[in-house]
């Protein structure tokens, strides 16, 4: 058993050490995808750097958003297996045009399409490929007939697009531009001056492996049949523009799609915290304190009379966990004493305290808020009727403070 349990542990090292990420991914454009297949080197770029990815494509010539989006076998594609990334680019010249052109031909579909993949696959992210300005830009419109104008013009609209379809962006063109001014020997285009020479698939290829899997391409051995020298730069340069402006492509690791927060807050005079979770999506919440209490939902209260103690909070989403510890520092532990107050239900939203001399009694809800509070009674001796949203009543006495959690079955 016991060499059977080390060849075992040895195996899945070796599996470890040979895939360190697994992604799919469906690539859906024209001819700037299909030419060098660059689906296909994307994935071999991946291999190369221990990574594995799976791939599908679409990428008839010629097609803009609009043809796109009334392609039936895109939806067929979309709903072949579950994808982490479907990459949308529309014809190369669409997204560089006037904007209300843009406006009206171009982000509509491109918006139509993001929103499609998402129903068919709500666990998919959607990432447009930013293209490139042609080598000359496009003569017919003089505010795009250089490649600095038209690339721009690509730039801000795809981001526009992303930020429109709430998606990201693989910055090609941006890449793309980075190379041309710094290395203008390297030559990225066909003879055209349109389509990606092999070099300029490669560039294109380490962009969206970095953009994908968030690791650099740097010392990987694969090469299409390119100088190597120039293999190294492309890959410098794709990894550095996009893992130093993440946040400006949009692009979210597939492990932190869903991306939760916690905080809390003191109730005044008391030992008790008032803990709130957010997350960037609908999610569940699961609270776990250092007593072993565990608690569910967005907003919950909790008394512990440790000056500092912490906290972890689980989000379950859709497609994805996220964990949160966060550490707590109680300015008024040791303050709250209940030993010396008697209470009990006596009916919906209403409770009888007895004490000695009550001096003060305050509501509060989970964010700490005071609420309405109806007394009753003697100064030893009261009926409470407290408001639906209340979650704990703080009382003082001359011999201390004393705060009653109200039970969620009464409100």
């Amino acid at each position: 058993m016991m060499r059977l349990f080390i060849l075992s542990a040895s195996l899945l090292f070796s599996h470890l050490l040979l895939a360190q990420d697994t992604l799919r991914a469906l690539f859906i454009g024209n001819s700037y995808m299909g030419v060098n297949n660059l689906p296909q080197m994307v994935s071999d770029l991946s291999s190369s750097r221990n990574d594995v990815l799976y791939f599908d494509s679409n990428t008839p010539g010629g097609q803009t958003f609009q043809s796109h989006a009334a392609n039936p076998v895109n939806y067929q594609k979309m709903a072949a297996q579950p994808w982490d990334y479907i990459i949308l680019q529309g014809q190369s010249q669409e997204p560089s045009f006037p904007f209300n052109q843009v406006n009206t031909a171009t982000l509509p579909f491109a918006v139509q399409l993001a929103d499609s993949a998402k129903a068919i696959q709500p666990c998919s992210q959607v990432n447009y490929f930013m293209t490139w300005g042609r080598q000359n830009g496009d003569p017919q419109w003089d505010s795009i007939n250089t490649f600095d104008k038209m690339n721009q013009r690509l730039r801000d609209a795809y981001l526009r697009i992303a930020d429109s379809a709430n998606a990201a962006v693989s910055p090609v063109g941006v890449a793309w531009k980075y190379v041309r001014d710094n290395y203008p020997n390297i030559n990225l285009y066909q003879q055209d001056g349109s389509h990606p020479s092999l070099e300029g698939s490669y560039l294109a290829a380490c962009v969206f492996y970095t953009s994908l899997f968030h690791e650099p391409t740097m010392g990987s051995p694969y090469n299409p049949g390119i100088d190597q020298n120039t293999a190294g730069i492309l890959q410098q340069v794709a990894s550095t523009i996009v893992l130093d402006s993440l946040s400006t492509w949009k692009l979210i690791h597939t492990d932190s799609v869903l991306q939760a927060t916690a905080s809390y807050s003191s109730i005044p005079g008391s030992s008790l915290q008032s803990f709130t979770a957010n997350a960037n999506q609908s999610a569940n919440f699961t609270w776990y304190f250092p007593d072993l209490t565990v608690e569910i939902g967005a907003n919950v209260g909790f008394e512990y009379n440790l000056s500092s103690y912490q906290v972890m909070l689980v989000a379950e989403g859709l497609c994805d966990t996220d964990t949160v510890i966060i550490e707590v520092n109680n300015p008024n532990a040791g303050l709250v004493d209940n030993s010396f107050l008697t209470w009990k239900i006596t009916g919906p939203n209403s409770i009888q305290i007895e004490s000695e001399q009550i001096l003060a009694i305050d509501a509060f809800d989970l964010l700490g808020r005071k609420c309405p509070l109806t007394k009753d009674g003697v100064e030893n001796k009261m009926q409470l009727q407290f408001a639906k949203n209340t979650s704990f009543i703080k009382i003082e006495t001359p011999t201390g403070i004393a705060v009653i959690r109200i039970p969620v079955m009464l409100n």
